[in-house]
């Protein structure tokens, strides 16, 4: 168990690195279950959430599984597995209690400013492709948290929901979409920035930028050592803390690795860069509002899943589409081409070259991508979208994300499409790892980090009623339970505004 910082002392209880959205999601929860706590913050970069939590870096679906098609793989014998998107539309559920929670308390500023109601459509083409589509949509649909969801393969319907994608389009082709009309889209980085904006006005809490944890050393009474520099000064600094949180993104890799904790060794990382093609039509963007998902080409990791996709980017709506996958050195956007090389250690090397021996197609694959003409993407932009002209088009580069490796018994070690959670058996440093879906389930994945770190805590009487305020549903099962779900989404979308489609509110102003 963790116990704090004797309130004497002038060391924080808790050091959270990296001021993205898990890092602002559990010096939230931290300080809304115990607000005695002292936190320290530390951001190498010179202002919040400017990597994977940022807008232009991430999906910003509000993953819910409604349209990624990567969540319901298809068995063998041709049915759906529907486990991973049931999972994962619940925790989206958890996380949009939390924002409800932080709004009516007035943590983060209006629910416009980081969440939008937008559809969620998966669009698919030719006989295979839609017969999975209908077999998934039949499968989802026997859940609570996906009743909403629509089925058609009708010319007229499809073009309802989705004109750019069906104009020119060949009508002897067979196509299917589903429709859900709750979904949404989150900008994740004003959402985290609101968070960091509450959080370093409270008593207790510090928030650093410009810098960089350089080692993590553990002493003798279980508390770490974290050694700090400046990077604009040069002056180096040390502090102690009973909890450490490695909220890093890409940069969590080679903080975890200085622990030297035995539960981060044999873990690697893979980095995959990321690219976008942004429309700057004004009339082709106000055509289209949907996040429209496709499938993912053969080879290619989870996140290259091909989406036209509606944003709301700084007061503005904005159309995407991509990503485009890419390989890089780097483990973050402002990394270093060192980053892969200098995180090879003899702990992981083993799991690294054997994942690597076993992704020889994903690696070819991301070169490939690298090496697209300006011709070759806009291709796979015509497949969903036939009547696109180039010149509406330009290129955006997205964020960097950094696939886990680990040790496996079988293979010697395997790349990981998801999310990780590394933590010292005794609770003192956790470390997040991976990218997609992250953002969307912050909540839940702090959720379990505080049943590891904060174990004795967690189980008070305290603690137990103040995570009830916080999350009506928590230890219940939305997908269980419809009547449940029900209140639950009625609550949210009246807290959050999402009860009425942003296209059908004339005199709202946008973000």
């Amino acid at each position: 168990m963790i116990q704090p910082v004797r309130p004497e002392s002038t060391q924080p209880d808790v050091v959270l690195i990296g001021a993205g959205i898990m890092s602002a999601t559990l010096g939230m929860l931290l300080k809304e279950l115990d607000p005695t706590l002292t936190i320290e913050i530390i951001e190498r970069l010179n202002v919040a959430a400017a990597e994977s939590s940022d807008a232009w870096n991430n999906a910003g679906t509000g993953h819910s599984a409604f349209c990624e098609l990567n969540y319901t793989p298809q068995r063998p014998d041709g049915s759906v597995d529907t486990s991973k998107a049931v999972k994962i539309a619940e925790s989206y559920e958890i996380s949009k209690q939390f924002w409800a929670y932080l709004t009516r308390h007035d943590r983060v500023d209006l629910p416009d400013t980081f969440i939008q109601r937008i559809p969620h459509i998966s669009f698919v083409w030719g006989e295979e492709n839609t017969d999975f589509l209908r077999k998934r949509y039949e499968a989802l649909r026997e859940c609570h948290l996906f009743r909403e969801m629509e089925y058609s393969e009708d010319p007229h319907q499809l073009t309802e929901w989705m004109p750019l994608i069906m104009e020119g389009r060949d009508p002897t082709e067979r196509v299917a979409a589903t429709y859900v009309p709750i979904g949404t889209d989150v900008n994740f980085g004003a959402l985290t920035r609101c968070m960091f904006n509450c959080l370093k006005e409270m008593e207790g809490v510090t928030l650093h930028f410009n810098q960089e944890v350089k080692d993590l050393d553990r002493q003798r009474d279980a508390s770490w050592e974290v050694s700090i520099k400046d990077l604009a000064t040069h002056h180096n600094r040390k502090i102690r803390a009973r909890f450490v949180f490695i909220g890093a993104g890409g940069g969590s890799l080679p903080i975890l690795l200085k622990s030297r904790i035995p539960e981060g060794k044999g873990f690697g990382g893979f980095p995959v860069s990321g690219q976008w093609l942004r429309c700057t039509n004004p009339e082709v963007i106000r055509r289209h509002f949907a996040k429209v998902y496709g499938k993912a080409a053969v080879g290619s990791p989870p996140m290259s899943v091909p989406h036209l996709d509606t944003r709301m980017i700084k007061g503005k709506q904005e159309l995407l589409f991509g990503p485009y996958a890419g390989f890089t050195t780097k483990f973050l956007k402002k990394g270093s081409f060192f980053d892969l090389p200098l995180s090879v250690k003899l702990q992981n090397i083993r799991p690294m070259i054997a994942a690597g021996l076993h992704n020889i197609p994903l690696t070819k694959y991301l070169i490939d991508q690298v090496r697209q003409s300006p011709e070759e993407r806009f291709a796979a932009l015509n497949d969903y979208f036939p009547q696109a002209d180039m010149a509406d088009w330009e290129l955006e580069i997205a964020g960097q994300r950094v696939q886990v490796i680990k040790k496996d018994a079988k293979e010697g070690g395997i790349l990981e499409f998801g999310t990780e959670v590394v933590s010292a058996a005794d609770g003192s440093l956790a470390a997040l790892l991976g990218a997609s879906p992250g953002a969307s389930t912050a909540v839940s994945i702090m959720l379990s980090l505080l049943e590891r770190c904060f174990p004795e805590q967690l189980r008070s009487e305290a603690w137990q009623r103040k995570l009830r305020e916080m999350i009506p549903s928590y230890g219940q099962s939305l997908g269980s339970n419809g009547q449940l779900l029900r209140d639950i989404r009625d609550y949210t979308s009246r807290v959050l505004g999402l009860d009425v489609a942003v296209n059908q509110r004339p005199e709202r102003t946008l973000p």
